[in-house]
């Protein structure tokens, strides 16, 4: 019998989806305004993000529920060092920190893996299957905006252990569909998937301070060279 948790997910979060998109950092991020230093940190709160996460699946595998959905080829901690030590050199491990949304997101994921597992099962479809719908085209974006050569700062939207990442995900929902649980269960991680993407959007919006001033900054000295260039203008011209 089919829980039909896939559906259920991508139903239930659709708003919240939407929600998180249209969050000004992913919105630039989408037209292809990206701030090298607010990918940066971003880049960093996942590398604790994904390997709190991993961690904890890990812990579970063998788990009725969260077992269904426990791929390994998934992981992206591995990824995340190739691209910290891309950023931040060999030494990004004394730099980077976690935000404060960023912080509450692992620490979400530490309590529920301790007190009720099957939970994660939210936080696994809400990160994996988004890195493997979008994650090309992020990619793209990306290397164009920061201006990167291919495979510079950018490993972790590759999936090197996934051939066929359209079947992969068929596969994923299937295993979502198969889960033993009941509708109550089902319910409990529509919503802690719902508040995953919550958690997401507080953590765009800390990094949205950062792109608006960094925007300004750019915008600011770009007025400078222009008002720069006219003064000599003149000068020359009289």
């Amino acid at each position: 019998m089919s829980s039909n948790l896939a559906t259920k997910l991508r139903v239930g979060t659709k708003k919240a989806h939407t929600m998180a998109e249209n969050v000004g950092f992913v919105k630039c991020f989408l037209k292809g305004v990206v701030e090298k230093n607010s990918y940066q940190k971003l880049v960093a709160n996942f590398y604790f993000i994904y390997s709190a996460m991993e961690e904890e699946m890990e812990k579970h595998k063998e788990h009725p529920v969260v077992g269904k959905i426990y791929f390994p080829e998934l992981n992206r901690k591995h990824t995340l060092e190739q691209d910290l030590t891309y950023y931040y050199g060999y030494n990004w491990r004394d730099q980077v920190k976690l935000s404060p949304a960023g912080e509450a997101y692992v620490n979400r994921i530490r309590e529920i893996s301790a007190t009720a597992p099957e939970l994660l099962v939210a936080h696994s479809y809400t990160r994996y299957l988004g890195d493997l719908s979008g994650g090309q085209i992020l990619k793209g974006i990306a290397q164009t905006a920061m201006n990167l050569n291919d495979g510079e700062g950018t490993a972790f939207y590759e999936f090197a252990n996934i051939a066929d990442e359209k079947a992969f995900k068929a596969q994923y929902r299937q295993n979502l569909d198969a889960m033993p649980i009941d509708d109550a269960t089902g319910d409990r991680i529509v919503q802690e998937a719902n508040d995953a993407f919550g958690i997401n959007m507080k953590m765009f919006q800390e990094l949205e301070g950062n792109l608006i001033k960094a925007i300004g900054i750019m915008v600011f000295n770009a007025l400078i060279r222009k008002r720069s260039k006219g003064s000599t203008e003149l000068v020359t011209a009289e």
